[in-house]
Order: C-alpha cells, then structure tokens, then sequence
C-alpha cells in the first residue's frame, strides 16, 4: 500500500509540476514568492470550505478548494524557479497552514451535516478532523524526538482526496457517498494513528536496547580490565 502511493505521487507530483511551472514563471517574475502562495492558497481553501459546503453546494467546493489546493505544489514551483528554494521558515509556514486548510475543509462539512440534522456524520467528520490532527502530530513529534514516523493508510493527501472525491459526488446526487466517505476516512485515520504510535514505540525499544547493550559491553570491558590489572 505505502509503496503504491508512493510510485502513484512520484508519477503525479512531476507531471502536475510541469502544469503549473507556466504560471509559477510568471509569479516568480512579478516578484511573488513562495511564502504569498502559500497564504493564498490557505486563504482560498478556508473561504471556500465554510462558503459552499456549508450552503450544501458541495461539488462547486470540491472543485474550487482542489485548485487551492494546488497552491501546495505550486509554491514550491515559484520557491524553484525565484532561486530562493526551500527554507526552515517556509516548511514551518507550510505544514501550519496545511493544518489551518485541512480543518476548514472538515469543518465545513461538519456545518453541512449539522445544518440537516444529520448528527452521526457531523460527529464522525468531527472525529474525521480530530484523527487527522492527531496523524500530523504524531508525525511532527517523532521527527521532533529524531524518530521517524511516516507510515500510515490515511496521510494528507489520501485524506484530502477521500473528502473532495467524496463530497463531489454527493454535490452530483450520489447517495450516501458522503457519510460513507467520511466513515471509511475515520476508519483509516484510526489506523494511521495507531501504526505510527506503534513504529515510535517500536523505535524506542530498539534505541533503549542498544543502550543497555552498550553500557553491559562497558561494563563487563571495564570489569574484565580491572581484575586482569589485579592479577
């Protein structure tokens, strides 16, 4: 599974660089960096998520919120070609904002929901959104402890294609792919969360080992040296 989506995002990811290489020239070019797109790109999903989800016009969300979405892409293209490249404050602005997009996404279609009474899918998108938090954590908080945690089912952008795939086949009149969509998102976030707190613990163990075994190495060295001398 990871392997297949990761060969399936090697393939995407180039192909929609090279789309979105014109309009990050002429962005570069007028001076706008990388930084900008990304705000911009956030501000959109944001307006866009708790404009038309919650006044049931799903599929036209889906479809505006997947452009902003590809600002994501698209600020990288303009850090490229302006020279400036990558830096710790653009990643660290980055992966905020992503947060900020992916919560307003969930939280417009938890509006939607509640707005017809629809209780158990507005609380499973509120587990839906609660999950997804908790799967970037728990990422962020291993790499902070120098572990790694990036396995999982439902990484950022199986959750974001779950949701607008799901929401814009509701918004054309398919019946109950939404609910369902969220369900199964719920399902596989769970499970993210589990294998990555799993993989840290496993980290762990194995990190506590070699210490023990290093310092009864030195032990027993020290030991050994020491009654050889009295001898």
């Amino acid at each position: 599974m990871a392997y297949d989506r990761t060969a399936m995002l090697k393939l995407l990811r180039p192909a929609m660089t090279r789309i979105l290489t014109p309009l990050g020239r002429a962005l570069a070019g007028r001076g706008i960096g990388p930084n900008a797109v990304t705000a911009v790109g956030t501000l959109g999903t944001v307006v866009s998520a708790l404009l038309f989800f919650p006044l049931g016009q799903l599929a036209w969300g889906a479809l505006v919120i997947t452009v902003f979405v590809l600002f994501d892409l698209l600020d990288g293209v303009v850090a490229r070609l302006g020279g400036k490249g990558g830096s710790t404050w653009g990643a660290f602005l980055d992966s905020t904002f992503d947060r900020v997009a992916d919560a307003a996404i969930f939280a417009g279609l938890i509006l939607y929901f509640a707005g017809r009474d629809d209780i158990v899918s507005a609380s499973v998108t509120l587990a839906c959104l609660i999950l997804g938090t908790l799967v970037s954590y728990a990422k962020a908080r291993a790499e902070g402890l120098g572990l790694t945690a990036d396995v999982g089912l439902a990484e950022r952008p199986e959750r974001l294609v779950v949701a607008l795939v799901a929401a814009f086949l509701a918004g054309l009149g398919v019946p109950y792919v939404l609910p369902a969509g969220m369900w199964l998102l719920a399902l596989a976030s769970l499970i993210t969360v589990g294998q990555r707190v799993m993989i840290v613990y496993q980290q762990t163990r194995q990190q506590a080992g070699h210490r023990t075994g290093h310092q009864t190495g030195h032990q027993t060295g020290h030991q050994t040296g020491h009654q050889t001398g009295e001898k």
